[in-house]
């Protein structure tokens, strides 16, 4: 998470993101880095900002935000509240945003 934000920096959050999300559960120093070379970051810019811890306190929030609503991996999505975790089909967020669509109908 703190390396996207890192690529952030360098208009590249997307890409970078990507990158991350289509590579196997890698979260060493070295595989970020890799990932920031392969798209094109400046890399000392990248290494710098990482090491430098600038946006730890920002992203243990959102860690501590995400557990304390029950996320526990990526996906997560909340609709009105409702939890839908883990890559979904579309059906799946259609129920559910006609259920709550119904409820709203209802009061």
């Amino acid at each position: 998470m703190a390396a996207e934000v890192t690529s952030n920096e360098q208009r590249q959050f997307w890409a970078y993101h990507d990158k991350l999300y289509s590579a196997p559960a890698q979260a060493s120093p070295e595989s970020l880095t890799l990932f920031a070379s392969e798209i094109g970051l400046d890399l000392a810019a990248f290494k710098n900002c990482l090491a430098s811890g600038k946006y730890k306190i920002a992203v243990q929030k959102d860690i501590e935000d995400g557990v304390k609503a029950g996320v526990t991996g990526t996906p997560a999505f909340f609709i009105n509240g409702r939890p839908i975790v883990g890559a979904q089909p579309l059906q799946r967020f259609v129920k559910v945003i006609e259920e709550e669509l119904a409820q709203r109908s209802e009061r």
